[in-house]
């Protein structure tokens, strides 16, 4: 019974769904008040009628209903229960009823803390947002129904695949899906800024928080998913260029434009025209990532299906939403009309270069991911791209920005003298230099890229702290504690991003990896440590078993560290994994794998030491919480207030 509710509530948030994408539309164009408001309670019940489907079929995977074709194949009743919970969106069914649910969730805020916005701008944004979540409605209840029943149910499930039962992923989907998804408001208010006929300034000061917000969610959500990948795979990465690792870092590189540009349209109404086309492209890559994950187009490890059919549906939905907003955006781009004039050397020439710095990293990623299809559609031809294709390609775009993100952020509005926007710099530059110099001291007779990547790194951090220090001006220091929250959230993102740089490039160069077969009791030296396999024992897990090993870590005589790596079998699926066994420093990382048993006695270990590894996500949650910072702002709280007399024309400035 509890199964058929949620189907049921699913359909009504179905219709729903509809009547909002067509009365307050409607009522905008028409100026009728009451269909306008219309859009707010719908939005309310929509986002109410789809959390009670999703409650109903977490509660088939809490109780084990295996009378549900959906929890039959990706749940067991000796999983535990976090793995129950997270198996409601481990399958391309339930992810997908995970993704309205987040899309209506956005929706419904939108309705709660639209107060300032016009009616009529508000009603058609939340009824672009219904919109879309119509047509996915469509996609689950027509070809991804969730609630299917089997007419024998059997008495236990086929569990969910091993991959997906650790709790870095069983948070990472959520968080992503909050990325991906968020940046459906962003193309909401592009599309309806369209259908109005007006962008400007306060358009701007709307847009960014919804913008910043996703921006946050799909920064934690993507390292949440490089770290899973470090310590579960066993293979010493972070980050392998695979095509759906790419679909998320697309949007994420598009929405960072999206919120710099923004604030030129806010401050100087200047790239309107820009900032409309990256909002609608942002959303416009987030759904090229759900095709790439449900079609089967791409081989990658992350797909969730590969049925053409659902497949061609959704990129119907792409081309419908995405295809539609850009001949809208074609019709209105000669009315879009900037009034900021400005210098090339000013704080708006420094967003440009960031703008397209990012924009054409996000190009050469969607070629690099996309290319293999291209080349087998056009020339029958079987194509891998790689990650040195990735690297040789996307790393030039990301040294240019590191170089010119400190001095792009102190530069001010409109004209500049460079000469004198950089004496603020010469503190963080001669500090540069002397990391440099460390860095090039440690790391003699091996790679550049350590000085180099450090360097940039470095510049970043003392460029973000320099720049809070020149907007006290006069004031001194005293004054540091009464800068605008978003100053700071700026700052600490941009800092968070120079950390990320001095992990990856420092633990690219410095890293050392050691394969062998190692005998129980008898000690090696890997990078200056002892390591000793002292036993190896079969334990049994809830729902698996382990070949777990323990080996003793010694450096110079004294105890580091005892691990313990495992081999996990789940007997369900007959599936292996890996499961590393890692001792975290703030300056290395002691990771360890064991592999099989060898013919002589002996067993497969893979040893890694890994410096600064843990500095990658320290800074990607330094980038998250600089935005939390900034959204913490009482100017993104308040938002824009009321607009100005509004416009005599339709030009969209």
């Amino acid at each position: 019974m509890t199964a058929e509710f949620g189907h049921f509530a699913l359909i009504l948030a179905f219709a729903v769904s509809l009547f909002q994408t067509v009365v307050p539309m409607v009522g905008a164009s028409k100026g009728w008040g009451g269909w306008m408001d219309s859009a707010r309670p719908a939005a309310v019940a929509q986002f109410g009628l789809v959390g009670l489907s999703f409650a109903a079929l977490t509660v088939a995977f809490v109780t084990s209903d295996f009378s549900l074709k959906l929890v039959y194949e990706n749940s067991h009743t000796a999983k535990p229960m976090l793995y129950k919970i997270s198996g409601v969106w481990g399958n391309h069914e339930g992810s997908m009823l995970l993704w309205v649910l987040i899309l209506a969730l956005f929706g419904a805020a939108a309705a709660a803390f639209g107060d300032n916005l016009p009616p009529a701008l508000r009603a058609r944004v939340l009824a672009v947002q219904a919109s879309i979540g119509a047509a996915f409605y469509g996609f689950i209840i027509f070809t991804s129904n969730p609630f299917l029943r089997l007419a024998s149910p059997p008495f236990d499930g086929r569990d969910l695949n091993p991959l997906l039962q650790d709790p870095g992923l069983a948070f990472h989907p959520p968080f992503l899906y909050l990325g991906y998804v968020g940046l459906s408001m962003a193309f909401s208010f592009a599309v309806a800024a369209l259908i109005e006929g007006r962008v400007d300034a306060a358009w701007a000061r709307w847009v960014r928080p919804w913008t910043l917000a996703a921006w946050v969610f799909l920064t934690v959500g993507i390292a949440l998913g490089s770290w899973w990948a470090y310590y579960e795979l066993g293979w010493g990465g972070f980050w392998f260029w695979d095509p759906v690792e790419n679909a998320s870092f697309m949007p994420w590189l598009l929405a960072a434009a999206l919120l710099h540009s923004a604030i030129v349209v806010e401050k100087r109404e200047a790239l309107k025209s820009w900032t409309i086309l990256l909002a609608i492209m942002a959303f416009g890559f987030s759904m090229i990532g759900t095709f790439i994950v449900r079609s089967g187009v791409i081989t990658s490890v992350h797909s969730f299906a590969s049925d053409p059919a659902r497949g061609v549906f959704i990129l119907g939905i792409l081309v419908v939403f995405t295809g539609g907003a850009l001949t809208l955006y074609a019709a209105r781009a000669t009315q879009m009309t900037a009034k900021g004039v400005f210098a090339p050397v000013s704080r708006e020439g420094a967003l440009i270069l960031n703008n397209v710095l990012l924009a054409v990293a996000a190009f050469v990623v969607f070629i690099g991911t996309m290319w293999p299809l291209i080349a087998e559609l056009l020339w029958a031809r079987k194509l891998s791209v790689g990650a040195p294709f990735f690297n040789k390609a996307f790393t030039p775009f990301m040294i240019v920005l590191a170089v010119a993100l400190p001095l792009g952020a102190i530069l001010p509005w409109k004209r500049a003298a460079l000469g004198r926007a950089v004496r603020p710099l010469w503190p963080a530059l001669a500090l540069t230099g002397a990391v440099m110099a460390l860095v090039w001291a440690v790391s003699t007779g091996r790679s550049a890229i350590a000085v180099i990547g450090a360097g940039l790194g470095a510049w970043m951090m003392f460029g973000a702290i320099a720049e809070l220090i020149h907007r006290t001006g006069q004031s001194g220091l005293s004054r540091l504690a009464r800068l605008p929250r978003a100053d700071w959230g700026k700052a600490t993102a941009h800092a968070g991003l120079g950390v990320t740089f001095i992990g990856i490039a420092l633990l690219t160069a410095w890293q050392v990896e050691d394969v062998r077969v190692a005998q129980v009791g008898q000690p090696f030296r890997v990078g200056g440590y002892d390591i000793t396999l002292a036993r190896v024992d079969e334990v049994e897990g809830p729902n698996y078993i382990s070949t777990t090993a323990r080996l003793e870590v010694a450096r110079d005589g004294r105890p580091v560290a005892v691990l313990h790596p495992e081999k996990r079998v789940y007997p369900v699926q007959a599936m292996p994994t890996t499961e590393a066994a890692i001792d975290n420093g703030i300056f290395r990382d002691i990771y360890l794998v064991i592999g099989d048993a060898q013919a002589d006695g002996g067993w497969a270990v893979r040893i890694y030491i890994k410096p600064f590894a843990n500095w990658i996500w320290a800074g990607a949650l330094l980038m998250a919480l600089g935005g939390l910072i900034s959204l913490s702002d009482r100017r993104y709280r308040v938002a824009a207030g009321a607009r100005r007399a509004p416009a005599k024309t339709v030009a969209a400035e």
